[in-house]
């Protein structure tokens, strides 16, 4: 069986049993979804590409004491989560930067394509304007997808702190956010707002 088509705990065995490649593939297979959940905490580029390399050396460091109790996806997430927390700690009095709209000689995109980059920068300053406490269970619950009980074991919170966390970010986020729901709400029929708006807020 080669290293692409070997699942995850296996990758993580053969890292264990020394295998000098199992490791790589595996940081291959899950690196951009741990980029998106650094990048979406940290809120800077250079923090996050930082955190994920502290990350996955201590994964490296970690793998041989895995014992399968978890997703190995979830495994990984725990590391990343706990290293970006981290340095949100040390760095609470430095000015952030801010994430860049295009990249160098982009061309020019569609209107729609604008609108919804356009849509994205919002959400994403909005995250930035919640505290970190926040920031990180709506991060995991609502962009990520796992649930409240995988938030708990990842962040290692109760779970009513989770329910709590998030209620408090989504109640900020409704304020900051509330002319995008009011939006995509005008083209359905007319009264579905209010349900629409208590049921994104209740979620």
């Amino acid at each position: 069986m080669t290293a692409a088509a070997s699942s995850d705990a296996e990758l993580i065995s053969a890292h264990a049993a020394g295998d000098p490649h199992a490791f790589s593939e595996l940081v291959k297979r899950h690196r951009d979804r741990m980029w998106a959940v650094a990048l979406r905490t940290l809120r800077d580029p250079d923090e996050a590409a930082d955190a994920l390399q502290e990350a996955f050396i201590s994964a490296f460091r970690a793998a041989a004491g895995f014992r399968a109790e978890s997703q190995v996806t979830t495994w990984l997430h725990r590391i990343v989560v706990n290293a970006c927390l981290d340095r949100l700690r040390r760095r609470q009095t430095r000015p952030t930067v801010p994430l860049p709209e295009a990249g160098p000689g982009e061309p020019v995109a569609p209107r729609d394509a604008m609108s919804e980059r356009e849509t994205r920068l919002v959400v994403q300053a909005a995250l930035n304007e919640l505290p970190e406490e926040q920031r990180a269970p709506i991060v995991l619950v609502d962009v990520e997808g796992y649930s409240v009980a995988e938030t708990a074991r990842l962040l290692g919170i109760a779970e009513g702190t989770v329910k709590s966390r998030c209620a408090r970010g989504r109640a900020k986020l409704a304020k900051v956010l509330g002319h995008l729901r009011n939006q995509s709400a005008s083209a359905n029929v007319p009264g579905d707002g209010v349900k629409q708006q208590r049921q994104w807020e209740e979620r």
